[in-house]
Order: structure tokens, then sequence, then C-alpha cells
């Protein structure tokens, strides 16, 4: 899983090679790489943010600082992708009609759905298996320094 500071930049470049494509005049099926790239990025910004800004885990934490530095970030990419998306949408429409529009917005489910049931449950699982271990090396822990303390206690009172 990459940042949300590296999914902006690859929508970026994916959206400056899609542009210059249906600028040229050439049909949107010769960009189906950037497409999928420009996706791609888009649908792992949504799910970072989903995932890592409104419930993160625990142990981790995505942007580096404080509170008002990481929500105007975010705040920043999200308006800077949603500003793409609209320029690409006009752009599209203006070449190609509204089902121009609607053939990428289909695209663009189909790879999201893929990415959420393939990348994204991966993913979820790895912070599952993170969280169980973290928490079982933790119980050890304590069940550890626990026992200590009972045996010291009990050898101070003269128990054994």
């Amino acid at each position: 899983m990459i940042d949300p500071i590296s999914c902006v930049g690859l929508a970026t470049g994916a959206f400056k090679a899609i542009k210059a494509t249906v600028s040229a005049g050439r049909d949107l099926a010769d960009c189906a790489t950037q497409l999928n790239e420009w996706g791609k990025a888009i649908s792992d910004f949504s799910n970072i943010e989903q995932r890592e800004v409104t419930n993160p885990p625990w142990w981790k934490k995505t942007f580096k600082g404080s509170d008002e530095e990481t929500a105007l970030e975010i705040f920043a990419q999200k308006k800077k992708m949603e500003s793409m998306r609209e320029e690409l949408r006009e752009l599209i429409t203006w070449h190609y009609g509204r089902s121009g529009w609607a053939e990428l917005v289909e695209t663009e489910a189909m790879i999201r759905k893929r990415r959420k049931d393939e990348l994204y449950r991966k993913q979820q699982q790895m912070d599952a298996i993170i969280n169980f271990i973290i928490g079982s090396v933790l119980f050890a822990i304590s069940g550890g320094l626990l026992l200590l303390f009972f045996y010291f206690w009990g050898k101070h009172q003269g128990r054994w």
C-alpha cells in the first residue's frame, strides 16, 4: 500500500498522459493504460483516506506532524484529485460526449471493485495479523511481568 502523496503523484502523471492523448484527438482506447493507472491511484487514495484517516490502526500513522498538518495535507490532496477528475470529465465529455464519460466511470468502477476485492482485502488481513501479533506480544510480556511480580512478592513473604 502506498501513501496518499504517492497516489496523487501517480494520478497526476496518468492524468497528464490522458490529457495529452485526448487533446491530440486519439481515441479513449489508446490511453487505456493511463486510465488504468489513474483509476488505481484514485481508488488507492480513497481507500487510504477512508482507512487511514477516518479509522487508522493504533500502531500506524500515515502522516507525521500535528493533526492540523495532517488535515491540511489530506484536504489539499483530496481537492487536487477532485479537480483532476472534474477536468478529465470536461475533457472527455468535450471530445466524446456523455457516453465517453459514462464509459470512463464504468471502467473506474470496475477497477475499484477489483482492487477492493483483491488488494484492499489483503491489506486488511495484514493489518489484522499485525494487530494480533502485537497484541499477543503485549499479552505475553504483561503476563510474564505479572508472574514475576507474584514470584517476588511470594519470595519476599517467605512462601517459597
